[in-house]
């Protein structure tokens, strides 16, 4: 209980400017688990699907793989699809290849989607906090003007104690919301990464087969 006081008495002390980063805080965290959940199903569909079709691409059988792939909501389903979509007219290599890149570039936003509002609320937060305590300690002197000077240094000295409290919290929230971006963005591009890699690894397939089924 003398946990939750502490907290309960922090917050009030902290002023108006407390609620709006709080309500910074919880959008933020919203959206991060919403990433983190987005992200994670995603890069395990991926290597699920990817371990599914690349035994199908080491044998060519390209008819099976475009079946699987373009029945999976897979981000690499997608991309394979476009890739294999092309692969009975293209003549070249780079026609595939352009044709997976678009794909890609459609995947890309999607991956990336409202990671980058973090930072935003992350500065926004502690914006927040600093307005908080210039307003808080505009306030105390404004008031301190008014007491007796005997009075003065301790209402003065709360005053500017309890507008602390705002930066303080507008730190509190901008670190984590700092941190947890930086991983999200991290894992975006790996994610991004393996994409890339599985573009390759399919094209690279395509050019073996067509290497072996062409007359020496």
């Amino acid at each position: 209980m003398d946990v939750f006081s502490s907290i309960g008495r922090f917050f009030q002390n902290g002023g108006l400017f407390m609620y709006p980063i709080a309500l910074v805080a919880v959008v933020g965290l919203a959206i991060a688990i919403e990433r983190y959940i987005h992200l994670t199903v995603a890069r395990s569909r991926n290597r699920a699907l990817w371990q599914q079709i690349e035994p199908m691409l080491g044998h060519g059988d390209f008819r099976q793989a475009t079946q699987v792939a373009s029945q999976s909501d897979a981000s690499i389903g997608q991309i394979l699809a476009y890739g294999l979509a092309r692969i009975q007219n293209a003549k070249r290599r780079d026609d595939v290849e352009k044709a997976m890149e678009e794909s890609l570039m459609g995947i890309v936003p999607r991956l990336e989607k409202r990671t980058h509002y973090l930072a935003t609320f992350a500065n926004l937060a502690t914006l927040l906090g600093l307005l908080g305590t210039v307003m808080g300690l505009i306030g105390a002197f404004s008031a301190v003007s008014t007491v007796n000077p005997a009075d003065k240094a301790n209402l003065l000295s709360a005053s500017i104690s309890e507008a602390m409290n705002c930066t303080a919290f507008g730190l509190m929230v901008a670190v984590p919301l700092l941190v947890i971006h930086a991983m999200l963005q991290t894992k975006t591009t790996e994610l991004i990464d393996s994409l890339e890699m599985a573009s390759v690894k399919f094209l690279n397939s395509i050019v073996e087969r067509r290497a072996e089924a062409s007359p020496a």
